[in-house]
Order: C-alpha cells, then structure tokens, then sequence
C-alpha cells in the first residue's frame, strides 16, 4: 500500500476521533477555559507594575543593603576598612602601566591579610 492510499485512509478516521474527544468529552471547553483564565491572570499582573520611581527607590535600597553588608562582613573578618586611605586618580593621557595613579599612592595596605592566613602565610605561598 502507497503512502498517499494510507493518508487517505487515517486522515479521515484521525479527524472524526479528535472531534468527538474535543466536542463530546469537553476538553475543548476545558483548554479555554484554562487560556482564559491566564488571560486574566496576564492582566491583573500587568495592573500591578512598578512606576520607574518605586523601581529607581528599589534599586537605592538593594545598593545600600549591599553597603550595610559589605561593611558588617568587613568589620567580622577584622579586616577594618582597607580603602579608607583610597584617592581619585588623577585623569592623564598617556598610556603607561601607572597612568591615572598618584605617585603619592601607596597602594592598598595588605598587611591584614596575614591575619586571614592564621600564620600560615609562608605555607600558603608554596615557601617553608
């Protein structure tokens, strides 16, 4: 038997069955309903957006959260504030290594972390 004869003959039998389960059985009603419903559901979340200005006062309160805890995780690890002594760097325009940096600038003080170490300092770097 040819494929087109085989088509001929399932297709009509296919289509009867999926209208008697859509029509008879309810299932089609059933489908819109449930599209329906998530039609309102779409609707109502869509009423309750955020204007930009909630959304922007939003945004400041999770940076300051993030401060407060940036902070409280500093001050339990011991390390205090390490960028206390932290300076703009001055705008230049060449393209050096150092450019923008302060000659003045000592660097970040990073004698703390020997505290993190435990003493284990020289373990820690590969040297005993």
């Amino acid at each position: 038997m040819k494929t087109n004869e085989f088509k001929k003959i399932l297709k009509p039998l296919i289509e009867k069955t999926i209208r008697e389960v859509l029509l008879e059985e309810g299932v089609l009603s059933r489908v819109v309903a449930e599209v329906a419903r998530g039609f309102q559901t779409t609707l109502v979340e869509s009423k309750a957006s955020k204007t930009s200005a909630e959304l922007q006062k939003e945004v400041e309160e999770q940076a300051t959260n993030k401060k407060e805890r940036i902070k409280r995780l500093n001050e339990s690890a011991g390390l205090g504030d390490v960028f206390s002594k932290a300076q703009a760097i001055p705008e230049k325009n060449s393209n050096g290594p150092l450019t923008g940096i302060s000659p003045r600038d000592s660097g970040v003080d990073i004698t703390n972390i020997e505290k993190l170490a435990s003493g284990k300092w020289k373990q820690l770097m590969g040297t005993k």
